[in-house]
């Protein structure tokens, strides 16, 4: 191993003995390796290899989306994978489980849609897995040709697009002006945005002529959310209880480790106001413009509502939204031509659909026949080939050669560094967000906005308060409660040494349902959890209302002891706290009162200003990336949260 990730190097770095991650790494391989176990369970490899059991390496992770909202995500995820695949453990019994429609080929083949036909549609899909600097959506200068700046030389694998660069960019005209915002599902004046007060400002930006820099923002809600007040035209949608959806195997369906699963949901009530469900507001527009595949030879709407849609519609021959009840007479699973009567067989089952995978194809699916067969007839893959798992990822050593000189495809000069750096085809780690140990290559800066733009008057779309005047001071820190593990060095001789972190809670996923009346009883206010020896050590008790404040400013909030938080980490749940005067709630609602959001302290920029505040590679925001330290306040009994921000150039206030 390098020397610079021995256990050595990087306990202290990260809070972990050396001893303690020599121990786990030794108890690791032994789970693997000494504590194998088999299942009797006969089964055919991709090279027609028979094989009598199925081995299975007991060691099992789990990764999901707080790793990847880091700065150094990507490769740390890749670590972690890496880890499991010379443990042996990926889709093995005891191991980590692939849940049908996966595995598919890494990378996928569809690559982003770069050119429009002659009839106006996409070459490809908007979104996408560029394979080579040649899949990339630059100009010739290798600048950006969307507006959110994905598949650039900057961030060359946003496979999800960068919808928290959007709304900068739209003002900046970089890389080009636009007449209407269509924003749909994210609140991006409140909760969904990063720097939510900056970004507030910038959707009433003006032109030096005095027009909005923004001419258009047309918004669709079921709610009078916060990012309500900016729209020039809202489009009231409806609640999940008033249309049909559908959860699909073509996105994040329902399916388990055995089984592929789907389902919809149904409308259990007429709405009784004038709203209409935006899928089906969506195909009449695609309809009145005439949008290729949304109109017949004839001119005629191609779909009648999202309920047509979900039958009809086909992203490959056979291949639907939905699996189950294929075929004319319904006798088809996976693949198979339309079937009208579809929805009313999943309403007879529950609105479910599931069908068990084959014995054979329980494990190693990456390389077994059985699965891969099935899968096949399923619509999942193209072929039975195997799927590659790739400790080398021969992809992202394509764009470093490309800034190392080679190829036709190569990045301007200024972003050279910064891609040879990052697109290491082996996993590397970098500390995040300052990059302190290894500096980001200097980048172009943001164009500064015009004269009259956001931050420079007060212009605005409707009249907005964000903030009170602050009664806060700042205390000493209280003494260390023996037997805790201190801090890293580096992080406790920091100005903002704690790592904040904000999520959804898990029964409001989407801001649509956080106005529901029953998880406002689950719900109504939010608090920041601290562990103990934290709160101690900064003088505030359980239940004080207290600071926590970063370079972007600081936040008055009720703190609460949570001994499961790492002393290193606090944490509050998201979308609970809402702008004073949004959706129709009381004056003193506590969502007004009790509730705070910490997206205020959060920089939608990386700290040199150059880039977006995400991963280099992904272009994922890197939410989890904020770093703070909390503050007493001299009334820590009195309730009343409100959000002071820094001013212009200079820290946070107290």
């Amino acid at each position: 191993m390098a020397r610079d990730y021995a256990p050595e190097t990087v306990g202290e770095r990260c809070g972990v003995p050396a001893e303690t991650i020599r121990r786990l790494a030794a108890e690791l391989a032994h789970a693997a390796f000494d504590e194998a176990i088999e299942l009797p369970i006969a089964w055919t490899d991709t090279y027609g290899r028979r094989h009598d059991t199925m081995t299975g390496r007991p060691v099992s992770m789990h990764a999901m989306r707080g790793i990847a909202a880091h700065a150094n995500g990507f490769h740390t995820c890749r670590a972690i994978h890496v880890l499991q695949m010379l443990l042996g453990t990926i889709d093995t019994p005891g191991g980590f489980r692939y849940q049908p429609p996966y595995p598919k080929s890494a990378p996928p083949g569809n690559r982003p849609a770069n050119a429009r036909k002659p009839d106006g549609a996409l070459n490809g899909n908007p979104l996408g897995y560029p394979q080579s600097p040649e899949d990339l959506l630059v100009d010739a200068e290798g600048r950006p040709r969307r507006i959110d700046h994905a598949f650039s030389w900057a961030y060359p694998l946003a496979a999800h697009g960068m919808l928290q660069s959007v709304i900068r960019n739209a003002v900046l005209g970089d890389p080009y002006r636009i007449d209407t915002l269509f924003l749909f599902m994210a609140n991006m004046g409140w909760n969904s945005a990063m720097d939510t007060a900056g970004t507030r400002k910038l959707l009433c930006a003006r032109d030096a002529d005095g027009a909005y820099s923004i001419p258009h923002i047309l918004y669709v809600d079921a709610y009078d959310s916060e990012t309500v007040a900016f729209a020039d035209l809202v489009l009231p949608d409806t609640t999940y209880l008033e249309r049909y959806d559908c959860i699909s195997l073509l996105d994040r369906p329902i399916s388990d480790a055995d089984a592929a699963a789907d389902a919809i949901r149904v409308p259990v009530t007429q709405p009784g106001r004038e709203v209409r469900p935006f899928q089906d507001v969506l195909l009449e527009l695609g309809a009145r413009l005439h949008l290729p595949g949304m109109v017949n030879d004839d001119g005629s709407p191609k779909y009648r509502d999202y309920a047509d849609y979900i039958v009809n519609h086909e992203r490959a021959p056979g291949v639907g939204l939905l699996a189950g009840w294929r075929g004319p007479d319904g006798s088809r699973t996976g693949k198979g031509a339309p079937n009208p009567d579809q929805l009313q067989r999943y309403i007879e089952h529950g609105c479910c659909f599931e069908t068990r995978v084959p014995e054979a194809g329980s494990y190693c699916r990456f390389a077994n026949r059985d699965y891969l067969e099935w899968a096949q007839t399923m619509g999942f893959v193209a072929s039975t080939e195997p799927v590659t798992l790739q400790l080398y990822c021969e992809a992202l050593q394509r764009f470093r050669l490309a800034a190392q000189g080679h190829g036709a495809v190569q990045p301007p000069d200024r972003l050279r560094g910064r891609v040879a750096r990052y697109f290491d085809p082996v996993p590397l780690w970098y500390s995040s967000p300052s990059d302190t140990d290894f500096p980001l290559p200097p980048g172009e800066g943001a164009r500064p906005l015009a004269s009259g733009r956001a931050g420079e008057g007060t212009v605005s779309r409707q009249h907005i308060e964000d903030s009170e005047p602050s009664s806060g001071a700042t205390c000493h820190h209280g003494a260390l409660v023996p037997g805790t593990a201190a801090l890293p060095e580096a992080e406790e001789k920091s100005e903002f040494p704690l790592s904040a972190i904000t999520q959804r809670p898990m029964f409001m996923y989407h801001a649509w349902g956080s106005q529901n009346r029953w998880l406002r009883q689950i719900a109504a206010r939010n608090c920041l959890y601290v562990h103990p020896v934290t709160l101690a050590e900064h003088g505030i008790d359980d239940g004080d209302w207290a600071w926590i404040a970063s370079p972007r400013g600081r936040l008055r909030v009720e703190m609460r002891a949570h001994a499961a938080t790492a002393r290193g980490t606090v944490w509050s749940w998201n979308a609970i706290g809402k702008q004073r005067g949004a959706w129709k709630l009381a004056k003193d609602a506590p969502e007004f009162v009790e509730g705070f959001l910490l997206n205020h302290l959060i920089g939608e920029r990386a700290p040199d200003g150059a880039y977006s505040n995400a991963d280099p590679v992904t272009g994922q925001a890197a939410w989890f990336d904020l770093k703070v330290r909390l503050e007493c306040d001299s009334a820590p009994h009195a309730p009343g949260h409100r959000f002071e921000p820094a001013a212009p150039g200079g820290a946070a206030p107290g």
